[in-house]
């Protein structure tokens, strides 16, 4: 039975809960609770004792728990990755979900020692006069709310999706309670073990609920801060809830999209940027199986390219391996049975606008595992050659599945990346930088993060698909509208902007540390 850590102790639930199972085998796991918590109390308690005990630190103090909390639990990578294969993800994907949630630990407490000052207030712009005399003036101030960071997270990302959240919201000086997806819950509470152990945090900072949310929302106030990871349709209803409408609760969606990739006219076949584009999809398609909110949904390809990049492309999937991820393959399961189930229902809304050129979900070879029992797919190449076609920008099939399309010039292809009616991310490969900025610019206001790829940063990027935690995460409409990280953009997200009046000698003491 998983626990829960609750008031500064951890509480183990009375009922037999209900199976979760391992993605490749279909073994059980873990059981996860049916019960209730009493969420007012949590949450009280989070006010009242862990936030006052972080804010006791200020910002210098607090980087330095995050990098002793970031250096502690890479001590603990073998347990966390081994726990990780269960949830159906390779060593390869449990090392983005695990280590690439312990570095963003390691990049806020470099810019909180760094670019903070030792308190707990942060300057917006310079202090503005506004008397003849200047004898009065104003000055914008961020302070930390009083309230909670509650996170509803996704069963894609258990590790990363938590220290995401995490880290800015204990820089800003403001605890959180951790509500994750039950699906893989069990390695979230495995790391919360990890961080709650060595007694870096103060009580109270971090609080993890491993049971039902009913009652969760209806707890919140004005002075907290609701951050979600999940469906368009999920972040939608919580969005809406009465309580979190009504109260006025600070709002964050990070949703899924129907991201795109745009291939240059200048890409031919035989090209860096074409080979880059080709390397690029088949790897957004079969990290995680395709699992990811950011993964690449839409590949857009000048109409002449489509065959060169489509048999490019099944070539490169061709020696995809698929089986369980302890075994020596390129991509693992689903993370559910009814996850697979859920993919092919929307592949079947996919193909009635376009058709199947690689991968049969009937027919394809498992290594080390039983193709039954385990949430297993291949990766799933669809071809639209009329995206003009609703589906493609409008259905999201969740796993290892991209469509290929072709557009014209480039004001079509800005037009149809608008069709995802918001995206987490978009990228642009093409060593034309007048395409390129043409396409960016125009793209830009439907997508929070746009990636400009050519031969000449591919050796850095960091890839179409991985956030960082130095951008913007998150985007407009479909995605959510909300958005985490972005350096200290993050840290301001979870503190009240203010304006403060009164004599420019007064404004000029608001940021001195006194503690």
């Amino acid at each position: 039975m998983l626990r829960s850590y609750l008031n500064g102790q951890w509480r183990t639930p009375i009922d037999d809960g209900r199976p979760l199972l391992d993605a490749a085998t279909g073994d059980e796991v873990a059981r996860i609770s049916g019960e209730g918590l009493d969420y007012a109390a949590t949450l009280d308690y989070a006010r009242t004792v862990g936030g006052p005990a972080l804010r006791e630190s200020g910002f210098r103090g607090r980087a330095g728990m995050l990098k002793a909390l970031a250096k502690h639990l890479t001590e603990h990578l073998p347990e966390f990755h081994e726990l990780s294969l269960r949830t159906g993800a390779t060593p390869r994907d449990g090392k983005v979900d695990v280590d690439g949630g312990i570095s963003v630990l390691f990049v806020y407490a470099s810019k909180g020692a760094r670019e903070l000052p030792n308190g707990n207030v942060l300057l917006d712009g310079e202090t503005e006069l506004v008397g003849k005399q200047g004898t009065f003036g104003v000055q914008h101030v961020h302070t930390p709310i009083p309230g909670v960071a509650v996170q509803v997270n996704a069963f894609n990302f258990p590790v990363w999706g938590m220290l995401e959240k995490l880290a800015p919201a204990l820089l800003a000086g403001v605890p959180s309670l951790v509500k994750p997806a039950s699906q893989t819950a069990y390695l979230t509470e495995l790391v919360v073990q990890r961080i709650i152990e060595p007694g870096i945090l103060p009580d109270g900072a971090v609080q993890l609920a491993c049971a039902r949310p009913d009652g969760l929302l209806d707890a919140l106030t004005g002075a907290d801060l609701l951050s979600v990871t999940g469906s368009a349709a999920t972040a939608s209803a919580l969005r809406t809830h009465p309580t979190v409408a009504g109260n006025a609760v600070r709002f964050t969606a990070e949703a899924d999209s129907l991201n795109c990739s745009i291939l240059g006219p200048d890409a031919t076949a035989g090209t860096e940027e074409f080979d880059l584009f080709v390397k690029q999809l088949v790897t957004e398609m079969t990290v995680k199986a395709g699992q990811k909110c950011t993964a690449i949904r839409r590949a857009f390809v000048p109409a002449p390219l489509l065959d060169d990049v489509e048999a490019a492309v099944r070539e490169r999937l061709g020696g995809v391996t698929v089986g369980h991820p302890a075994e020596n393959v390129r991509m693992g399961a689903l993370a559910s049975l009814a996850q697979r189930d859920d993919v092919l229902a929307q592949l079947g809304k996919l193909t009635s606008a376009g058709r199947l050129v690689h991968g049969d979900p009937e027919r394809f070879d498992v290594v080390g595992a039983d193709a039954e029992r385990g949430a297993f797919l291949p990766p799933l190449l669809v071809r639209c050659d009329d995206p003009d076609h609703a589906e493609p920008h409008e259905v999201e099939a969740f796993g290892p599945v991209s469509t290929l399309m072709p557009y014209r010039d480039a004001q079509q292809a800005v037009a149809y990346a608008a069709r995802g009616a918001g995206s987490l991310v978009g990228s642009v490969v093409s060593a034309d930088r007048d395409f390129t900025r043409e396409v960016v610019l125009g793209a830009a206001p439907w997508h929070g993060r746009l990636l400009a790829l050519d031969h000449t940063d591919a050796a850095e990027s960091t890839g179409h698909g991985s956030p960082l935690p130095h951008t913007t995460h998150g985007g407009p409409g479909r995605a959510g509208g909300g958005e985490e990280l972005g350096g200290l953009r993050g840290v301001r997200h979870h503190m009240q902007r203010s304006a403060i009046q009164g004599h420019p000698d007064l404004l000029a003491t608001l940021t001195e540390d006194r503690s």
